[in-house]
């Protein structure tokens, strides 16, 4: 099929790394390409100082402990907002250096502290593991916000496309498990359906990056199963659940080339029917991870939405 996509981000589709995901072998093939995006990737100098280290933090009952990085601002003086951030790659792929430079960059505009979550991937590790190691890791950030200099009631969580479905689940874990409070969610170009039923998800089979034979390995992998079941738990994919009220304000984007696109959709929609605060932006002539692209006008506009959705959710009132 033929897309429409937008002109300046075509002569970067030959370079970024192809993901065709049909077994195990295609995965291996997957995670070393995925290596390569620094290669492809510019890199990003902090215009301020900022701090990061790689830790670990208690597992969920019974499981290893999860590995972290913390990104600070050098000068901060005083408890600043924090962002537990949740890495895509379809539950299969990615690691803390994937949005490594996405995050200083963040770091470096907001000036608030970014725990990245390393969580377990599948199918080595199905559900529950990804979401309960993230939701640890949320867990650790609240009890150690005072040493990290965190204000605990300006605490949010963000992700990108299985990120962003991941971040859905804790922020629907947190609700339901009596806590940490969570002040906003920011949801990118989020994965949040196994059902694989909306319009977007049945017409893209082919497009750049992810298309519908990717996420049918994404979410069997995921789930250990045949995705689509009677039986699927809304803390794996939060569109099943059946009641959105009382989670935090929300930001929500998608791609128009995207087969996540109306999963997206209409999760922000029914947040807004259960009385959630929430935006939704969605761009045109882009295909999922086209963000990437970080010189396109449409990629930079993507990025100063979330800088600035993320600066009024976390209550920033400086800088």
């Amino acid at each position: 099929m033929t897309y429409a996509i937008d002109p300046e981000l075509l002569p970067w589709l030959d370079m970024l790394p192809g993901v065709a995901l049909t077994d195990y072998d295609s995965l291996v093939a997957a995670r070393s390409s995925m290596g390569q995006l620094t290669d492809v990737l510019p890199a990003y100098e902090p215009v301020h100082p900022v701090d990061f280290r790689d830790t670990t933090v208690p597992g969920p009952a019974d499981a290893p402990d999860v590995p972290v990085r913390v990104y600070s601002p050098a000068d901060r003086t005083g408890a600043v907002p924090g962002l537990l951030y949740i890495h895509g790659g379809g539950f299969v792929l990615g690691d803390l250096e994937m949005f490594h430079a996405s995050l200083l960059k963040l770091v470096d505009e907001l000036g608030i502290v970014i725990v990245s979550v390393d969580y377990r991937l599948a199918p080595e590790h199905p559900f529950p593991a990804p979401v309960e190691d993230c939701y640890a890791a949320l867990k650790w950030v609240e009890a150690k916000a005072a040493e990290l200099g965190i204000d605990p009631t300006r605490l949010g969580v963000a992700g990108e496309s299985a990120g962003g479905g991941l971040s859905a689940a804790v922020a629907l874990l947190a609700r339901d498990r009596g806590g940490p409070a969570l002040c906003f969610q920011y949801l990118g170009i989020p994965e949040l359906d196994d059902r694989l039923d909306t319009p977007s998800m049945r017409a893209y089979t082919d497009t750049p990056l992810w298309n519908r034979p990717n996420a049918i390995f994404s979410w069997t992998s995921y789930l250990g199963a045949e995705p689509g079941g009677d039986d699927v738990s809304p803390y794996a994919a939060p569109a099943r659940a059946t009641d959105l009220a009382g989670l935090p304000p929300a930001f929500v984007t998608t791609c128009q080339f995207d087969p996540l696109r109306d999963e997206g959709i209409q999760y922000a929609q029914r947040l807004a029917h259960a009385g959630v605060h929430v935006e939704l932006r969605h761009y045109p002539g882009t295909f999922h991870g086209s963000g990437l692209v970080e010189t396109a006008r449409i990629s930079r506009r993507m990025f100063a939405d979330e800088v600035d959705a993320l600066r009024r959710g976390l209550r920033i009132t400086t800088g």
